[in-house]
């Protein structure tokens, strides 16, 4: 059959893609196979490389064997993988917002790159310690991939698992779980010593750091490569707009959507009305506009952290002590505090968790302003621990009253002022 026969001919081109993989797991090299890929069929469309994993996993190859070769034919598939065909996703769909995550994730593994460079270019004496805590502070960025990958895992995962796409979701995950540790070794790894010589950050670097930094770009590349231009493929408009409603409630890795997606044919939420959809509370009840109006009036700025440490809920006032955006939301709260005072943080936790203390207070002044920071344990009835509160506000002008201003004071002033 010649050659433009075979590429036009999708059962024979799944077939050979489908062969080649198995010379991946028969031990041939990646550089060989793809070059033959190449030679062969030029361009592979990202359609076929799912539905050739899901067949060799239907056929009897274990998922973890497919797992284990994901980085392999990714090496050999890399850049002969055609997109001519994939569809843009508008801004606010969530596979824009995945994308926009990714060129976050991007841009800090850039900035790793040339960190690691210079140290990598140190006296086996030298004092790293510098650039050390810059590789703390882009790490401790990355591991906001979380929340991408959590998103991924419990709302995009289902819908193709419905469709009968399980083996490609299956592999993703493992590769998800092989990222998480890498991360988390590594972030133990810069934490665990406080000042490094060349010789020491190169051996980190090489060995956990740069790897695990790797496993970002690799999965990146997995994403935007076949993952979701399958996926903008296969599901409708109306699974993509359940998937964007339930976002949130997972947060975003690095980047807060500006704008809300909203498909042709689904009219835009509108608010309750007043009588409807109340949240009751053991001394009342109010609708969410009036208990969003409350939190965000209150002269504090309020956070959440659940019971697991992650960021749940933060108050929107209009004057803000610390900077805040839905990015956080979901985050372990742990990396959301500079390295140096995480153990600080961690210890509270804990202390809360066990019961050994219910708030911790601090106080600083910043630009001038004194700042009262207070976190408070949340338990329910029976004391089971729900999770902490932090409470920060400026005392500045209370700081420096005198004397008294009674109720009255104010009828006072207002004829004063008249």
């Amino acid at each position: 059959m010649p050659l433009s026969e075979l590429i036009g001919d999708a059962r024979r081109r799944k077939d050979l893609l489908k062969h080649m993989i198995l010379q991946l797991h028969e031990g041939q090299a990646p550089e060989q196979v793809k070059a033959q890929l190449v030679r062969m069929l030029g361009q592979v469309p990202y359609g076929d490389v799912v539905e050739v994993e899901q067949e060799l996993i239907a056929e009897g190859l274990p998922s973890e064997e497919v797992l284990r070769l994901c980085d392999l034919h990714h090496a050999a598939l890399e850049g002969s993988i055609d997109l001519s065909r994939a569809r843009p996703a508008p801004p606010g769909h969530p596979v824009h917002t995945f994308q926009q995550e990714n060129r976050a994730l991007e841009w800090e593994i850039k900035e790793l790159g040339k960190l690691y460079a210079e140290i990598l270019a140190l006296p086996s004496d030298a004092d790293a310690g510098e650039r050390m805590e810059s590789v703390r502070a882009h790490f401790n960025n990355l591991m906001d991939v979380e929340k991408h990958y959590l998103r991924k895992e419990n709302l995009l995962f289902p819908y193709l698992e419905k469709r009968g796409i399980t083996g490609p979701p299956k592999v993703m995950w493992g590769k998800h779980d092989e990222a998480r540790a890498m991360l988390k070794g590594a972030m133990e790894a810069l934490v665990a010593v406080d000042r490094f010589t060349g010789g020491e950050a190169q051996g980190v670097i090489q060995l956990i750091v740069e790897p695990a930094s790797r496993s970002i770009s690799e999965m990146i590349d997995k994403e935007e490569q076949i993952l979701l231009p399958m996926c903008l493929d296969t599901l409708t408009d109306a699974e993509w707009h359940a998937i964007s409603r339930q976002s949130a409630d997972f947060g975003f890795c690095l980047y807060d959507p500006v704008q809300e997606w909203i498909p042709d044919g689904v009219a835009p939420e509108t608010e309750e009305p007043a009588d409807a959809g109340r949240v009751r509370l053991p001394s009342g009840s109010m609708t969410p506009a009036e208990l969003a109006a409350i939190l965000n009036t209150i002269p504090f700025d309020l956070t959440f952290v659940d019971r697991d440490d992650r960021v749940r809920y933060f108050t929107q006032g209009r004057e803000r002590i610390f900077s805040r955006s839905r990015a956080i939301l979901g985050r372990e709260v742990q990396y959301c505090h500079p390295p140096g005072s995480v153990h600080v943080v961690q210890r509270i936790l804990d202390d809360f968790r066990s019961g050994t203390h219910d708030r911790a207070a601090f106080w600083i002044t910043m630009k001038g302003r004194f700042i009262h920071i207070e976190y408070f344990a949340l338990r329910d009835p029976k004391g089971e621990y729900l999770g902490c509160l932090e409470v920060s506000q400026d005392l500045t002008e209370k700081r420096a009253l005198q004397g008294e201003q009674r109720l009255l004071s104010y009828v006072d002033a207002e004829v004063n002022h008249a």
